[in-house]
């Protein structure tokens, strides 16, 4: 009888928590679709009332690229909340060779079974050094799961409808920079460079909390930056003026640049920044593809949360050479594939 009324009541708890999480998702998924429904809906009526035709391309713009990327948002936030809930960090540990020129690319690989957000890629490189990981494994991980999981590439594919060389190039770039970065870092990395985050001395959170927990975090935090990065972009295209622009995309190497540079400011997601480099069309493919294989490894929130994780020495040093690696290599794939 005792062990019944356990049961049940435990039963009852996880039905309480498991609501708790749907009002907290619920909650957070309201908020930020107000704001893409007032930017559908009153937008194109505050355009009319202004009689401004690039405020309507504003809306337009802000609306297509929000609209698009909310649902990828979410589901990459739900996949990412799961694994760091449910899959111990000990699975890649043992999956890994010690050898870490064989154990960087295996790494750099498992981003695309082990996806995650660019603010959950942070923590989680940091746990897997904690658990014995080499670091240059888990900084590969680090460079390659927020950038070639499968979300992210089903992403890129509905926002370049019939332009699969564009997947692929997203793929293959990503990969390789994550890759050389890896080999780079064990090489030329030094000890003193590198600031392991202390071990928790509590234990840490599993299961559905921390799956709710991960879940509401990263889904809020990114939906603002989706936000942001969407209001960013057709700011991007409504103020910059078209002779400006012409200075850039009419040479191949500055246009890249420009939006290399334009990643790292605007911080999108990498589950919705496909969209965001959809709606630069003035650009060409290369520096688009640039636009997306240096958001998911270098941007302003990347290299705070660095920072604050590994050291500002590691985060100066690691940013810089990144976003030159990663320029390079969405150059070569591009010129090469696209």
């Amino acid at each position: 009888m005792q062990n019944q009324r356990t049961a049940v009541a435990d039963g009852l708890r996880l039905v309480a928590f498991g609501l708790r999480v749907l009002v907290h998702v619920v909650l957070g998924g309201a908020a930020l679709l107000a704001v893409v429904t007032v930017a559908s809906v009153l937008g194109p009526m505050l355009a009319l009332d202004l009689y401004t035709p690039p405020v309507a391309a504003w809306w337009t713009v802000f609306t297509a690229i929000a609209v698009q990327g909310v649902p990828f948002l979410l589901l990459g936030t739900v996949v990412s909340a799961a694994i760091g809930a449910f899959v111990p960090e000990r699975v890649l540990t043992r999956l890994l060779p010690r050898n870490q020129a064989l154990a960087v690319p295996l790494a750099g690989a498992a981003g695309v079974v082990l996806p995650g957000c660019e603010c959950a890629s942070v923590p989680v490189a940091g746990s897997l050094m904690r658990r014995g990981v080499a670091p240059p494994a888990a900084l590969a991980f680090l460079l390659s799961a927020p950038a070639i999981n499968p979300v992210v590439l089903v992403a890129t594919s509905i926002a370049f409808p019939g332009q699969p060389r564009m997947v692929l190039g997203r793929l293959l770039a990503s990969l390789a920079v994550a890759v050389v970065m890896g080999w780079l870092w064990a090489r030329f990395g030094r000890e003193e460079w590198l600031r392991l985050p202390k071990r928790s001395t509590g234990t840490s959170a599993r299961g559905l909390r921390a799956f709710g927990a991960g879940l509401q975090h990263d889904f809020l935090h990114a939906g603002g930056f989706l936000v942001l990065g969407a209001a960013a972009a057709a700011t991007f295209n409504l103020v910059v003026p078209r002779s400006i622009l012409d200075l850039f995309t009419g040479s191949a190497w500055l246009s890249v640049l420009l939006l290399a540079v334009l990643a790292v400011v605007l911080c999108v997601c990498s589950e919705a920044d496909a969209f965001v480099a959809a709606s630069l069309s003035g650009f060409s493919p290369t520096a688009r593809l640039a636009f997306m294989v240096v958001g998911p490894m270098v941007d302003l929130k990347l290299f705070a949360l660095q920072a604050g994780t590994f050291g500002r020495a590691f985060a100066v040093r690691f940013s810089a050479v990144t976003w030159v690696t990663a320029v390079a290599g969405s150059s070569l794939v591009g010129w090469w594939l696209l």
